[in-house]
């Protein structure tokens, strides 16, 4: 597991923010008054949106300096707990959650389908899995931290041999989102000119951390500075569909317990 990629607050981070937080929102309606685990919470800057909600939460994460960090951070919310471990197995007590969340984060894990399943053992009968991630056909170019991203009928596949029952949605942006992506698919392909044998898809992706970070930062420096819509882009911007779903931004899995 690649496990630096870490929430990032610059102006110029806005889009991706705000289409992650989206989720913790959208999530609300689930996991009001229930007691429910958060997976690959980092910092817990969701977690603790979501703990306003719930009648408990916890968040997991692989580092246990992150941990300690969130437990700092959010000392004041007693409904709220922190707990380090690599998963799976996930450090939690079987049936003991109603509601599960893996926001952006299954994507960095090798045993994916091992981890639903250990979802599975701890969620109580009736709960519920919400799981966001990238839709690798949108994908431009490789990012080093992902060990895998799924498309529709991937998810679709492998979930439903673990939940009993699942719906599938697609993330999808107004059209200030979309020509925000659109500008920075062609930053992308500018830059992927020079690597025309495609190297960057076949190299250990460690030597890819720098560059990407680096090149990154430098694109979404520069769509602030010539997007005027990219400090103004909310949450309320991006959508669930299921028209279209392969043109989606993210694949939104649902999995349920009986």
């Amino acid at each position: 597991m690649f496990d630096r990629e870490r929430p990032s607050f610059e102006d110029s981070n806005n889009v991706t923010v705000k289409r992650c937080f989206f989720a913790y929102e959208w999530a609300i309606s689930f996991l009001k008054d229930k007691v429910t685990a958060d997976i690959g919470c980092a910092d817990g800057y969701g977690t603790q949106f979501l703990a306003d909600y719930t009648a408990s939460t916890i968040g997991v994460d692989y580092s246990e300096a992150t941990i300690a960090d969130a437990r700092s951070k959010h000392a004041a919310k007693k409904n709220l707990s922190f707990i380090s471990g690599k998963v799976p197995p996930l450090p939690l007590e079987s049936e003991s959650k109603e509601v599960v969340t893996a926001f952006q984060f299954i994507e960095h894990i090798e045993p994916r389908k091992a981890f639903m399943q250990d979802v599975m053992r701890v969620l109580k009968p009736g709960g519920v899995f919400l799981c966001t991630t990238p839709n690798a056909k949108m994908s431009i170019a490789r990012n080093p931290f992902h060990v895998h991203e799924y498309t529709f009928d991937e998810m679709r596949k492998e979930a439903s041999e673990v939940f009993d029952s699942i719906e599938i949605w697609g993330v999808q942006g107004n059209e200030k989102v979309n020509i925000y992506y659109e500008e920075n698919a062609r930053w992308a392909k500018k830059i992927l000119r020079f690597d025309p044998l495609g190297l960057h898809k076949i190299i250990p992706a460690s030597l890819l951390v720098a560059p990407y970070n680096f090149l990154t930062s430098m694109m979404r420096k520069d769509l602030k500075n010539t997007n005027s819509d990219t400090l103004n882009i909310q949450t309320s911007d991006f959508y669930l569909t299921q028209d279209k779903l392969d043109f989606t931004w993210d694949i939104v899995l649902i999995g349920r317990k009986a």
